[in-house]
């Protein structure tokens, strides 16, 4: 039921007043046209899967590593990396956003991809994603419960299989929990 709310307000918007809207390609809105609490900034790292974010005071992501090839992505910049083979990586965030509701601790972060490319020798990567992280955040305890969608748009090259898609379900995508601790700076 969050996870729709969540979806419902990040997709549209809601009737929240944003804060510094669409700032490096991040929108980041609190409900009840309060302040992004400043104790939430910081590192948040998954305990699997080796997603990351950093969280400015004011709410706005500063970098995210992602999942796939655990790359370091910067809002609003693309980001190429070589990859163990000599070849590389591409990846072109999208539209990223933050939603935080302060009565119910509920942190909803979006992370889009527009262009994900990776080549790994002879084989090659390539598409977009949509990662959505929504769950309850506990600031004392310095933890975030969140359930994981992953919404991929991936086709595989290889030289036995010219073109194969590798897609998550448009409608349901795949879902896990995962949970973040926040740690500090390295």
């Amino acid at each position: 039921m969050f996870l729709v709310c969540g979806l419902s307000t990040l997709l549209a918007g809601g009737c929240h007043k944003p804060l510094d809207r669409q700032a490096a390609g991040v929108d980041v809105v609190v409900e009840g046209s309060r302040a992004f609490p400043s104790d939430l900034a910081g590192r948040w790292k998954a305990d699997e899967d080796g997603w990351e974010f950093v969280l400015a005071p004011d709410g706005r992501i500063v970098s995210v590593v992602i999942s796939l090839g655990r790359v370091r992505v910067v809002p609003g910049r693309t980001t190429t990396v070589p990859t163990r083979s000599g070849a590389q990586g591409i990846f072109t965030p999208g539209q990223w956003a933050v939603n935080y509701a302060p009565d119910s601790g509920q942190l909803t972060v979006k992370i889009a991809m527009d262009r994900v490319r990776v080549e790994m020798g002879d084989s090659t990567i390539e598409g977009s994603s949509t990662d959505l992280f929504a769950g309850s955040i506990d600031p004392p305890r310095d933890t975030w419960q969140t359930l994981w969608t992953t919404f991929t748009k991936y086709t595989g090259h290889t030289p036995e299989r010219p073109s194969f898609d590798l897609s998550t379900d448009p409608t349901y995508g795949e879902t896990k929990p995962l949970t973040f601790r926040k740690v500090a700076d390295p």
